[in-house]
């Protein structure tokens, strides 16, 4: 139930679900304004700058229509040998990112900011490390074929099936999901709102 943005307490500005049940989990009324902007990476462009200029778009994206409301944004990027996975493309390309996760350790770095009247107020990124259990062609095969990974970065989701590709992990979990709780209420805490 979208209300005008001078009646809630927070403009999210992401259209993912699971962002939306977390925040939702705070109990601050809130709106849901998806942020339209292009996250391909730049050629050569090192994972921390291209967190840090795609969430700055989102903000900027989101800012413009929120009046007075705080706006909070995020940006989730899975990292291995410095490249960033995004989104596959088909569930070939699927397969290939699992089995290059599997059996080792990556980095999945959130960047989330909060913004208000066209001023960033709080820029932050989280990162965690997941180590992926050893898997069989077989598993990568079983896995892809849910199609739980297809609309994620890294082709995989630690909150439904992939939770058994992951052997370990190392800090946030709901960073790993697409929101570090910790910090986000930490920082809304700062600004006074929250609780």
């Amino acid at each position: 139930m979208p209300r005008g943005s001078s009646q809630v307490d927070l403009v999210l500005g992401s259209g993912s679900p699971r962002r939306r049940d977390f925040v939702a989990s705070l109990g601050l009324s809130f709106e849901v304004r998806p942020a339209e902007v292009d996250e391909s990476t730049l050629p050569g462009e090192a994972p921390d700058v291209y967190l840090a200029r795609i969430c700055a778009l989102k903000l900027g994206a989101v800012m413009g229509a929120a009046g007075d409301a705080l706006v909070l944004v995020a940006d989730t990027s899975v990292i291995v040998d410095g490249d960033v996975l995004g989104k596959p493309r088909d569930s070939a390309e699927n397969a290939a990112m699992i089995r290059r996760l599997a059996g080792r350790a990556h980095e999945v770095c959130t960047r989330f900011a909060l913004g208000r009247a066209g001023s960033c107020v709080h820029a932050e990124t989280v990162t965690t490390e997941v180590i992926f259990r050893p898997l069989s062609d077989a598993l990568v095969a079983r896995y892809v074929a849910s199609g739980e990974g297809a609309d994620k970065a890294g082709g995989y989701a630690i909150q439904g099936f992939g939770a058994w590709l992951v052997a370990e992990i190392r800090g946030s979990a709901s960073n790993v999901v697409g929101l570090p709780m910790c910090e986000v209420v930490r920082a809304l805490e700062a600004l006074g709102r929250f609780p």
